[in-house]
């Protein structure tokens, strides 16, 4: 398992989504991509978590832009105008990553695209395993392309690892904010998504994914932790995590009948 790498080539324009300022960039492979920048808001934390939850997902069958490695060199965006973007392209000099840009897609908006019950459950799940805190109403992070149901943008999941303190007790957390998810009144088939999806993935697998991680997006961490033991932490966060399911289901299952 592994991503591939390209160069970024061409800045097109910023997407100015909150305060992460990501980029409709081309790269040498002739494709566009959205590129998530190392130097903004939380830095390689949100790549991590953009690129672990977005893995995960593409595992369990969701359909998911693909995830590319991109290289700024030191040359790149000297030319921008705007003092802002100059300084985060100075900033995100290295590896970053890009999501596929999927050209006409549309925002799913859950009051009026239509999203199957079972659906619902399974990416309701999915944000409950992966702490998923950004799939709400607001900002459901999902796209229409081609009569599809695309999911994008999970650098806001994996939120222990802004302090690292008690990951092992947010591993077994129930995840008390799927009570503002976007599909919840939708998903009355948590129960049986858990059962299914269980089945999709493995410790094994996650590791795999876990191990996509560059060591460049770890070593800032400062002292003594290397990024293996880094790479081991999150490892045994979504281990423990996903043989515990029943906690973080039965949360959502309780969430959705206090909405019904």
């Amino acid at each position: 398992m592994e991503l591939r790498r390209q160069q970024v080539t061409r800045y097109i324009t910023p997407l100015r989504e909150g305060g992460s300022l990501p980029a409709l960039a081309e790269a040498d492979d002739g494709f566009k991509y959205v590129v998530k920048f190392r130097g903004a808001g939380h830095g390689e934390k949100a790549l991590i978590a953009e690129l672990i939850g977005g893995e995960i997902a593409r595992a369990l069958g969701f359909r998911v832009p693909e995830l590319v490695m991109l290289d700024l060199d030191e040359d790149f965006g000297r030319a921008e105008g705007d003092e802002e973007i100059q300084d985060l392209l100075k900033a995100s000099r290295g590896l970053n990553l890009g999501l596929h840009f999927l050209s006409g897609a549309l925002t799913v908006d859950p009051y009026v695209n239509p999203v199957d019950e079972m659906l619902a459950s399974r990416i309701v799940w999915l944000d409950a395993f992966i702490t998923n805190v950004d799939r709400t109403v607001k900002n459901t992070n999902m796209l229409v392309w081609h009569g599809e149901t695309w999911l994008i943008d999970h650098g806001a999941a994996l939120y222990f690892h802004h302090s690292w303190r008690d990951w092992e007790k947010a591993a077994v957390s129930p995840f008390s904010y799927i009570k503002d998810h976007a599909l919840l009144r939708k998903a009355s088939r948590i129960e049986e998504a858990d059962k299914l999806l269980r089945q999709k993935i493995t410790p094994r697998t996650l590791d795999r994914i876990v191990d996509l991680i560059p060591d460049e997006w770890l070593d800032r961490e400062g002292g003594d932790v290397t990024p293996d033991e880094l790479r081991d932490v999150y490892k045994q966060f979504l281990s423990t995590r996903l043989k515990n399911s029943s906690v973080f289901v039965n949360e959502a299952v309780n969430a959705r009948k206090s909405l019904i």
